[in-house]
């Protein structure tokens, strides 16, 4: 969620069992139409740069600060630690998006005719071990804040489903790094399902919601990770512009149907958890209002880049119009994050 320096050479496919870069490969988020070196392409290369730079210390500020602004004034008790918590919820929302995209957009390459044997680099396995240790920091933080030693938060409800989440990441980063990456789909299922059932802790109905948010976040990582892989393999392709242009329609396609999901689970998880009379009064209602209007802009863009696909042979505006829908999405995992660290609005609704 989440334009990088000139571009690089390409580089050719991984084995499966190497080591990924830490950093994104030089020149793998530009312009997918800069491919020749100029005072020009470097000048938007930085700036791309400068505009993601900006993009990142807005969403920081968000996670750190946002919990505390959206419930000023309405009354709701403060959450200790909140801020830290958004940000080590948002790295874990990150890297379960990083991860399932690798494992699923390559199957959306593979049909591509006439496409580059050539593929980017995996981040899977460092996306896993940050996740691990944004779950492991969690535990942490929550015995400091409940007064507990380590092995006693573990017993604890959610401290458990915690050590069960950083123990199913890097389970999965094993995966990544073996010969069979697939075979980590299943502890990252493992890390959604116990993740959907650390955030319903309520008294009503926690099994639906927890069904509910299962469907949403495996359908959000999908749709931001496989998109940003995407992105990725388009830049590498950009000296094959027709294979660029169909892999860019097959995720459409796809995400068409991850965008009904979305809509779906959450319009349901919004009738079930807010109450009509806190919508703009409780910081879920104020934080939930900000994801919508930043959805809403998502799919203003992601429209717009499919459409400008249909109608032109050369990919590069729907290019520049996905990146930017990543980066939108990138504040969308941010501010998802923040909803679920504010309170539980039912406490401060006047409904029975």
């Amino acid at each position: 969620m989440f334009s990088g320096p000139p571009a690089d050479p390409a580089t050719p496919t991984m084995p499966a069992n190497s080591v990924p870069s830490a950093v994104p490969a030089v020149g793998e988020m530009g312009e997918i139409s800069e491919g020749a070196s100029g005072a020009t392409p470097a000048r938007r290369s930085w700036t791309a740069l400068l505009l993601l730079g900006a993009a990142g210390l807005l969403a920081l500020l968000i996670a750190l600060f946002g919990p505390g602004l959206m419930a000023r004034g309405t009354g709701e008790l403060r959450i200790p630690g909140a801020g830290l918590t958004t940000v080590l919820r948002t790295v874990l929302f990150a890297a379960l998006a990083l991860h399932l995209g690798e494992l699923v957009a390559p199957q959306l390459i593979r049909p591509v005719r006439g496409r580059p044997r050539t593929a980017v680099r995996s981040w899977a396995v460092l996306a896993s071990l940050a996740g691990a240790a944004a779950a492991a920091g969690q535990i942490v933080r929550l015995a400091a804040v409940s007064d507990l030693g380590i092995t006693e938060t573990y017993g604890t409800r959610e401290g458990g489903l915690l050590l069960l989440i950083a123990n199913g990441l890097v389970v999965a980063a094993l995966c990544a790094a073996s010969r069979r990456p697939a075979l980590a789909l299943a502890p990252l299922a493992v890390v959604i399902g116990a993740e959907a059932l650390r955030a319903h802790p309520e008294a009503y109905s926690p099994e639906f919601g927890a069904a509910l948010t299962v469907v949403h976040l495996t359908a959000a990582s999908l749709w931001t990770g496989g998109l940003l892989y995407v992105l990725r393999t388009m830049w590498l392709w950009r000296g094959s512009p027709v294979a660029a242009r169909a892999l860019l329609g097959r995720y459409a396609r796809l995400a068409v149907w991850l965008y009904v999901a979305l809509a779906a689970t959450g319009t349901a998880s919004t009738l079930r958890r807010l109450p009509l009379d806190v919508v703009f009064t409780s910081a879920y209602g104020r934080t939930l209002l900000l994801k919508l209007a930043l959805m809403a802009v998502v799919s203003v863009l992601a429209l717009a880049a499919r459409r400008r696909m249909l109608r032109d042979t050369d990919p590069a505006v729907a290019h520049r119009l996905a990146r930017r829908e990543q980066v939108v999405l990138g504040l969308v995992v941010v501010v998802s994050a923040v909803l679920t660290v504010v309170p539980d609005p039912h406490w401060i609704s006047l409904r029975p």
